[in-house]
């Protein structure tokens, strides 16, 4: 999977240590970075913003999904996600199922374990098309 040779994982991630360090995390101290790669050859990035309520924070993975509507749209190809340390990062659930909806099931993820298709990690995920009323 991650011998795809449209995806350089070295410079996603690169990508995203450089906007880690823009996050605004004053309270956790947690900073994350995401890139993903659009399938029209676009980057796009975001950083983690946390507020004082904690709980409505924004995770750098929202702000990556802004970014690629924001620049026009498009599909998300493949998207690295890091923390403080540079390395590696899993989503958490809210996050996995953003990527589903504007990546889809091929979309590839760089984990903490190596790189994986969201449909490992995001198992039996549902989209928009689960949401259409039946009979309608």
């Amino acid at each position: 999977m991650s011998d795809d040779p449209r995806i350089d994982w070295s410079a996603l991630r690169a990508a995203a240590q450089d906007v880690m360090k823009r996050a605004y995390a004053p309270y956790s101290r947690f900073r994350v970075g995401a890139a993903g790669l659009v399938d029209d050859g676009r980057v796009v990035v975001g950083c983690n913003v946390e507020n004082a309520s904690y709980g409505l924070g924004l995770c750098a993975e929202c702000g990556l999904v802004g970014a690629l509507h924001a620049g026009g749209s498009g599909r998300l190809v493949a998207v690295a996600v890091v923390g403080p340390d540079g390395e590696p990062v899993m989503p958490c659930g809210r996050c996995r199922q953003l990527l589903w909806e504007n990546g889809g099931a091929t979309m590839l993820l760089e984990t903490p374990a190596g790189v994986r298709a969201l449909t490992e990690v995001l198992p039996d995920a549902f989209g928009p098309e689960e949401l259409v009323r039946r009979g309608d």
